[in-house]
């Protein structure tokens, strides 16, 4: 049997659940390889994924042998059917994080389950710990990053839109192996990188810009997440405290990432510098990084977690000044249990482009 069904079968098992509703693509993506359309039932003896037939080839093919899981077409499934699935199952555990109060009522009706049951992010819990393959995916996603960083240096030139970067990026990252982007990429410069989650604009690359730039891309279903902050000619001089501090923190949070480090305690620590010069951390940390581009853990002062070895997350602390500029520098990193492995690895320090 698939060892993460297997898992999550034993998981159950232990939280006095017999089955379980497996709703969530990326969930369904994590525990069988499946990137389609479905709903994913781990059921007292089967596990059985129903789909329609616009998947059912690409789920054939998907899965072998080993997996231990019966695919079925949905036209083929008649009401009686559904409600047999979870027979004898006392409890049955769903992802309440989410399907909907409509979907809970469905489900209780459709399978005519006798006690549904919260799982408590049970398998998001559990996708926090990258295996081997993971982290490769990850780790070639940070690597087509840096090289579209790189490239970025060279081809930015004055006058060119914001929009014209952003389509670059996405350009040289379906070039150069990767599936497309991990997010809305951000090219913000002037006055729009005060906005940290700015959309690019028809805005001018002028000299004297700074230019935050936060992308990443999805490679083989794993995301890349960085931020680097450049600027266009010359370093105006009200940047440059700022531009500092923020690397100052990105730097000692670095050093702070490992396994048993408190994400609360990491948080404090650049929120207690930053507000001892006058700012405000006005947004998490960093966050975890995996088949999701926002996934646990988030690291802020309400986060009262401890790391563990593999876990994969980004380090962004971030400056904004309304209506004047804004400076952000993140990385991917992995965790070790002596400390953290950088995988996004392109220059920190002052980066002037001649444009």
């Amino acid at each position: 049997m698939n060892p993460k069904i297997k898992w999550l079968r034993d998981k159950l098992l232990l939280s006095n659940m017999e089955g379980m509703i497996v709703s969530n693509p990326i969930n369904i993506k994590y525990l069988t390889g499946i990137d389609a359309e479905g709903t994913l039932l781990i059921a007292r003896k089967e596990n059985i994924f129903i789909t329609d037939g616009r998947y059912l080839e690409h789920v054939r093919s998907t899965l072998t042998i080993d997996d231990g899981i019966i695919v079925c077409d949905v036209r083929d499934i008649s009401p009686e059917d559904y409600k047999n699935f979870f027979s004898y199952c006392e409890n049955v555990g769903f992802e309440e994080n989410y399907i909907t109060y409509a979907k809970y009522k469905e489900y209780m009706h459709k399978y005519l389950i006798n006690n549904f049951e919260e799982t408590e992010y049970i398998i998001e819990k559990q996708r926090l710990i990258k295996d081997e393959k993971e982290i490769e995916k990850i780790e070639r996603a940070c690597q087509i990053t840096d090289l579209c960083f790189s490239h970025l240096l060279e081809y930015i030139k004055k006058e060119m839109t914001e929009k014209e970067i952003a389509a670059e990026i996405e350009r040289f990252f379906k070039l150069n192996g990767a599936e497309g982007l991990a997010f809305d990429t951000i090219v913000a410069s002037g006055k729009n990188s005060s906005k940290p989650h700015a959309v690019p604009t028809d805005r001018k690359i002028q000299e004297g810009d700074l230019i935050t730039i936060d992308m990443g891309c999805c490679y083989q279903g794993y995301m890349s997440d960085m931020t680097r902050t450049i600027f266009v000619g010359y370093i105006p001089e009200e940047t440059k405290k700022v531009y500092n501090l923020v690397l100052k923190n990105q730097l000692q949070t670095l050093d702070e990432l490992k396994e048993g480090a408190n994400l609360r305690i990491i948080s404090k620590m650049v929120e207690n510098d930053f507000k001892l010069n006058g700012y405000p951390l006005i947004h998490s940390l960093g966050h975890g990084v995996g088949l999701e581009i926002h996934e646990f853990p988030y690291i802020t002062s309400n986060s009262d977690y401890v790391l563990k070895e593999n876990i994969i997350l980004t380090n962004e602390p971030g400056i904004y000044l309304p209506d004047k500029f804004g400076v952000r520098i993140e990385d991917t990193v992995l965790i070790t249990k002596y400390g953290c492995i950088t995988l996004t690895n392109s220059e920190k320090n002052y980066i002037i482009i001649d444009g």
